[in-house]
């Protein structure tokens, strides 16, 4: 059976991303194979998009086609502030996570375990693993093995982290590329045989905007090289930033909290030329009041659109003459930044101005949250036995 992700005559240590042998690992574009069946016990295959506002699973046992698991939560930890009166917070707890911990905001300290897209609070992050797992209810004795995301050319650090936020959490393991995952998450194995489908795993260029990074990548068939993929700090959460101190600059005697920003940042971001001016009524003091955001809120977003834009070029730049022409085709912008209003036509409007043949830019679409997670399953099922990694308890 031909296998999703194959790797030869490499040798494994702790917990790796799965490596390229030879400069380049093979990816198989056919038909995924059907899911592996269980032998001994039963093991559950666990898609996990560990993003830096948002977390995604998907899980799915070996040997059946349905989703067992589909959850989306928010990726915040909120622990309780000291002396907080009885009965305020639910059963009294003393740390929340995800939605919870976001209405009860008041109440809580709240600490984002992911900053631009990696772990940087190890005890939070584990605490939120926990809370990941905990929602994975499987039959004793069940084996759990997980794909996890993890930003484009995420260093040694930055794996070791997450190594330690699901240890002894989950049974095996794999450190995936997010933009690669978003890609094979992105394709539809029922079109395969099509002959006017485009297959984004043969030839494309995928831009994965989350909240911590922005990660654009090569995807040609194979596992994507060092060389093939740039993982950028500048995604959803510097938008916020920009427009944050921008709206503060223009405004001063207005405060707006950074569950706000984001608010507005979600409804009304944009790119190119405003429809009409963002208006937006907000809280100060106590009082109604309607700000002008339009200039704010869009050069907060052409900035990230220009960061884009010149890494596209990069990778671009990297492609055979052989292959860029259809990779020009087939440029996806994926994650929670493709709903940026005009992201896609004004970034093939710059490439088309910069001179390069008939580009074609689209959007991922309605399920962007989903993709990610969605391709790890997909990895999961896949990968060999001898891919997976044990995680030291």
């Amino acid at each position: 059976m031909s296998s999703v992700l194959s790797v030869r005559n490499h040798r494994f240590t702790k917990l790796e991303s799965i490596p390229a042998a030879n400069g380049r690992a093979r990816f198989d574009t056919a038909t995924l194979p059907p899911a592996e069946k269980a032998t001994e016990k039963s093991v559950l295959f666990l898609g996990f998009d560990w993003g830096t506002n948002k977390s995604c699973l998907k899980a799915a046992y070996a040997g059946k086609p349905e989703t067992a698991i589909d959850q989306i939560v928010p990726t915040v930890v909120g622990y309780a502030k000291d002396g907080i009166v009885d009965g305020l917070l639910p059963d009294n707890a003393t740390v929340l996570f995800g939605k919870q911990a976001l209405q009860h905001r008041l109440h809580l300290n709240l600490v984002q375990p992911m900053v631009d897209g990696v772990v940087k609070d190890v005890a939070s992050a584990r605490d939120f693993a926990k809370h990941l797992r905990s929602l994975i209810d499987v039959p004793a004795g069940t084996e759990i093995r997980a794909v996890i995301g993890v930003p484009a050319n995420a260093d040694s650090t930055a794996r070791e982290n997450v190594r330690q936020g699901v240890s002894g959490l989950f049974d095996r393991v794999l450190l995936v590329p997010e933009p690669f995952l978003a890609a094979l998450g992105f394709r539809d194995e029922t079109r395969l045989s099509g002959s006017d489908y485009v297959d984004p795993v043969r030839n494309s260029l995928f831009v994965d905007i989350g909240g911590g990074t922005t990660d654009v990548c090569l995807v040609q068939g194979y596992y994507p090289t060092a060389d093939d993929q740039i993982s950028l700090a500048f995604a959803g959460d510097k938008v916020d930033a920009l427009f944050y101190d921008a709206v503060r600059k223009t405004y001063p005697d207005c405060e707006l909290s950074p569950i706000k920003v984001r608010e507005l940042k979600e409804q009304h971001s944009f790119v190119g030329k405003a429809d009409a001016p963002v208006i937006v009524s907000v809280m100060v003091n106590g009082k109604v009041r309607k700000l002008d955001i339009t200039e704010q809120l869009g050069n907060a977003c052409a900035e990230l659109l220009n960061v884009i834009f010149g890494t596209v070029k990069d990778l671009i730049a990297r492609t055979s003459s052989d292959s860029v022409g259809e990779l020009l085709q087939n440029i996806i912008i994926t994650g929670g930044g493709s709903r940026i209003r005009g992201l896609d036509t004004e970034l093939q409007r710059l490439l088309a101005e910069e001179g390069y043949e008939q580009p074609c830019v689209r959007l991922a679409g309605e399920r962007y949250k989903e993709f990610v997670a969605l391709g790890a399953l997909k990895a999961a099922r896949g990968a060999r036995d001898n891919q997976w990694q044990q995680v030291i308890k």
